[in-house]
């Protein structure tokens, strides 16, 4: 027969030396798990005779009344000195320095458009805003797209479902040129604005998103004419680029909304994957312009025998790159913080021309 007294010493001395829960957790199921040496006591009762039950039932009773309070306390008290050492170990000094706390910084992009937005306000320019989603005539008929133009087809531009009712199609706009149109429809000449904002077009390559941003211009007055637009153009991209003046050239070219029309070059040198100004024999195309089409004005209520103006149109993130040493357009709208950590700017170095823009 069990020495009951034995059993209960031996029982709470391996209890008093436990060092972790893992070992109570091992004395608990040796003592009361199924295979335990105290339930094998318990299930012996059944083959008692009831005069043995009544004497020996209190006394395995009691045992293991006594010795589940043991493990309890001793659970206790070891969790409680862990949670010491934890909080001892986690104890924080709050006279110490904080933690450096990573900065926020500013998008090449929108440096880049607070950039040219400060630059052409100094010039007289006011700032337009329009919708991004656009219908066909502000984003291609009043322009003086032609109804089979390649713009208007699937390649270049990403259509909406067509209206239910009247079966017109809505358009993510191509460019920022209906805000010209709704500038014009509104507000009678004088005009100078620019027209920042997001474009959409189905291209993607190294310097091409589908989602990309523009800055367009528009003068419109009374003897308007290239020399005027040259200048401005001029003037704007030396001073963009923080140099004195700039070796530019205006080649022809077609656009359905300008005539004539032309694509500005600058001269450069971009060996060594630096952009270097009025250097080499290099020459690079940087934006479009032209004398606003006399259909455009007609279409916007504006008399072309009165009035005539010029317009000119720039990607802001590819000026960003050129002027910041970006060497592909995607990373810039893929959410990086690394990419953005070493491209990105200081928020309170807001760019203004009196102390400096980049």
């Amino acid at each position: 027969m069990t020495d009951l007294n034995q059993l209960e010493l031996d029982l709470i001395n391996a209890i008093g030396s436990a060092e972790t829960a893992a070992d109570v957790e091992a004395l608990r199921v040796a003592a009361l798990g199924k295979q335990g040496s105290i339930s094998g006591l318990l299930k012996g009762m059944g083959a008692m005779s009831p005069d043995e039950r009544r004497e020996r039932g209190p006394m395995i009773n009691g045992l293991r009344d006594r010795v589940q309070a043991a493990l309890t306390a001793k659970k206790a008290g070891l969790e409680a000195a862990e949670l010491d050492a934890r909080l001892k170990a986690e104890h924080l000094d709050l006279t110490l320095p904080p933690r450096p706390r990573r900065k926020g910084s500013v998008h090449p992009t929108m440096q880049v458009m607070d950039e040219m937005i400060a630059l052409f306000a100094e010039m007289g320019f006011a700032v337009a805003e329009g919708p991004d989603i656009e219908d066909d005539f502000h984003n291609f008929t009043a322009l003086n797209f032609p109804p089979k133009h390649p713009a208007r087809e699937m390649h270049d531009t990403f259509f909406l479902q067509p209206d239910p009712v009247t079966g017109e199609r809505k358009v993510l706009r191509t460019h920022t040129s209906p805000v010209q149109v709704r500038t014009m429809m509104t507000q009678k000449p004088p005009i100078r604005i620019i027209a920042p904002g997001r474009t959409f077009r189905k291209d993607s390559d190294a310097t091409h998103t589908p989602m990309f941003h523009q800055v367009e211009g528009l003068v419109i007055d009374r003897d308007i004419h290239m020399g005027h637009l040259k200048w401005t153009l001029e003037t704007f991209v030396a001073r963009f680029f923080e140099v004195d003046d700039v070796d530019a050239r205006f080649r022809p070219h077609h656009f359905p909304f300008t005539e004539p029309s032309a694509e500005m070059d600058i001269r450069c040198d971009r060996s060594g994957g630096e952009l270097k100004l009025n250097q080499g024999d290099s020459w690079m195309e940087i934006l479009g312009c032209g004398m606003v089409h006399p259909n455009v004005l007609r279409n916007c209520g504006i008399d072309p025998d009165e009035f005539q103006g010029f317009a000119f149109g720039m990607g802001v993130d590819r000026l960003a790159m050129l002027k910041y040493g970006i060497p592909d357009l995607r990373p810039m709208f893929e959410a990086d913080t690394r990419w953005l950590a070493h491209y990105g700017f200081s928020a309170f170095a807001a760019p203004n021309p009196a102390s400096g823009l980049s």
